[in-house]
């Protein structure tokens, strides 16, 4: 087990993030981000190699004292995340800087405190982006924007960092409590068959990280097969 590669999984603790340690655990040590240290720490309990690793991203101080341990990270996904949606009319700045906190500097902040251990190892950047970061529809400005810029920012990554590989993966609407919550916003029925799986997104992020030496797999773009 000591001799398998490290993997960092933000928002581990539901939906995608969670689906995606499970993915990676046969393979990788895990390290299980997230503030719910309690959930964390059952999930652990049924991956072999996985252990719980709790800090909130938004606090920069509590964040750094967190990165300090690594000399080597192999993998880094970014699956944490929010969505405050509105109109450009509605939306409050509390709304707009939600967003940007979570799926954008926290993001941007983590990787700049993880790039020596990811240097070290020739590291793996996946970004769980959305649907939203390619397209911006109406009443989900405050979202788009931010999946926008964090699309940017590993597009600048990628750029800037030659020795690591950095993947988008850009799944549409997931079946998550994320989800839920919003279509409930829309007054619409939920109907979990017509979204993506959190699993099929994890399969993702694994054939990614999986990817011969030879190739770098930048953009991975997801949509469910029903109609949403």
């Amino acid at each position: 087990m000591a001799d398998l590669p490290l993997a960092l999984v933000t928002g581990a603790t539901r939906g995608i993030g969670a689906a995606v340690a499970r993915a990676l655990a046969p393979t990788h040590r895990l390290l299980l981000g997230g503030r719910d240290a309690d959930a964390l720490g059952e999930l652990a309990g049924t991956l072999s190699g996985a252990r719980p690793w709790p800090v909130d991203l938004t606090d920069a101080e509590a964040l750094e004292t967190a990165t300090a341990e690594f000399g080597e990270l192999d993998v880094l996904v970014h699956s944490a995340g929010v969505a405050r949606l509105g109109t450009v009319e509605t939306a409050t700045d509390a709304d707009w800087r939600a967003n940007f906190e979570v799926n954008v500097l926290a993001v941007v902040t983590l990787t700049r405190l993880m790039l020596p251990a990811l240097r070290a190892s020739k590291g793996h950047v996946v970004v769980i982006n959305s649907g939203a970061g390619q397209n911006a529809r109406p009443g989900w400005g405050p979202y788009a924007a931010s999946k926008f810029a964090v699309r940017a920012f590993a597009d600048a990554l990628r750029e800037e960092e030659s020795a690591l590989r950095v993947t988008s993966i850009y799944p549409g609407r997931t079946d998550t409590e994320m989800q839920q919550a919003i279509i409930a916003d829309e007054g619409r029925a939920y109907e979990p068959e017509r979204f993506l799986r959190p699993e099929s997104v994890a399969a993702a992020v694994l054939a990614a990280v999986s990817a011969t030496g030879d190739a770098h797999p930048t953009d991975v773009t997801l949509r469910p097969r029903g109609l949403v």
